[in-house]
């Protein structure tokens, strides 16, 4: 099943910093498989269907976006693997690969489907995807996603990797969980090829943990790794926020996601789009543009590119990510299987 393109074109989209807009992330649904204590609470309440963007309309956005300028698509959730049909949704997309308007086409996962579909991705053009793994411990796992199943993961790492797809495991270091594993998820990663980033815990939307506990500034992991490891600086960019080291004794990649301890907005080329159509122009700001009801005004994509281009005017400098220590209440209300990860 293909959606039809539009035939638009229009200039690369500029921020009022200068920056240009190439990279966008689109939820597919804010719906997820594990219950990941640090991001969910165990009882979520998921938005109505009627209210997610369809699989067309998902398309017709994206292209939207891909006419005018951006170059990387990252397909994220809740879980963006469980949401119906998604594999039509990719090969769809797959001809920007094809027609070289796009660069890449990805997507972050917690690795529960890739099993049954990594060959699917492989063969659509998804050459990259970012796995989300908190623990190599069975228990831990199980611990932390709630929900989650280890050796569903696992199996689907492996599969991921004889497809040919190049993996990167994301892990969010939370203090007093899983600290103590850091230097066997650096073999894991390393031994395999693939790179592996941490990330801080970021304060959004309200779960059922307090995160004050949970907080382990990245900068004090980065000293720790220094006293058994050799760290040397790299140059290598994905495209992301992550800045990486190359460990001397792997020739493996560690990375760096930094949004509490040093903000990283400076160079910022991103924009998010929620599975109901909303854009938010920064991850850690709640300015944010509807584009579900210019989309479904009209056949024709005018109000939506309209719609997007004003919205980048309004891209602020820098996000306010803060925990805030006398209410206990996260920066931002919205969790982030609704923004997307």
């Amino acid at each position: 099943m293909r959606f039809e393109d539009e035939q638009h074109s229009s200039p690369s989209l500029i921020d009022p910093f200068g920056r240009t807009v190439s990279y966008l992330r689109v939820s597919v649904t804010d719906r997820c498989d594990f219950r990941c204590f640090y991001c969910m609470a165990e009882n979520m309440h998921f938005l109505p269907k009627k209210e997610v963007l369809s699989l067309e309309e998902l398309d017709r956005l994206c292209t939207a976006f891909v006419d005018q300028g951006v170059k990387r698509l990252r397909l994220t959730g809740g879980e963006p693997l469980v949401r119906k049909g998604i594999l039509t949704l990719i090969s769809s997309l797959s001809r920007h690969l094809d027609s070289s308007k796009l660069d890449e086409l990805t997507l972050t996962t917690n690795g529960s489907q890739l099993k049954q579909m990594a060959g699917d991705l492989a063969s659509m053009g998804v050459k990259r995807i970012n796995v989300s793994l908190d623990s190599l411990r069975e228990d831990r796992f199980q611990e932390i996603t709630r929900w989650g199943r280890f050796k569903q993961v696992m199996d689907g790492i492996e599969a991921a990797l004889a497809a040919g797809i190049k993996l990167k495991l994301n892990a969010v270091a939370l203090k007093g969980v899983n600290e103590d594993e850091f230097d066997d998820m650096i073999r894991f990663c390393h031994q395999r090829g693939m790179d592996l980033t941490f990330i801080e815990t970021m304060p959004m939307g309200d779960i059922d943990h307090d995160r004050l506990d949970l907080y382990l500034p990245l900068s004090q992991l980065k000293q720790d790794l220094a006293e058994r490891w050799t760290l040397e600086p790299s140059t290598h960019k994905t495209g992301g926020p992550a800045s990486y080291m190359t460990l001397a004794q792997t020739g493996g990649r560690i990375g760096f996601i930094t949004p509490m301890t040093h903000n990283f907005c400076e160079s910022c080329n991103r924009v998010r789009v929620t599975c109901t159509g909303t854009l938010y122009m920064c991850l850690g700001q709640d300015d944010a543009t509807d584009l579900r009801a210019p989309l479904r005004a009209s056949e024709s994509n005018d109000l939506l590119n309209q719609a997007i281009r004003e919205a980048i005017t309004r891209k602020p400098k820098g996000h306010d990510f803060v925990i805030d220590r006398d209410n206990n209440r996260p920066s931002i209300g919205r969790h982030m299987s609704v923004t997307g990860g």
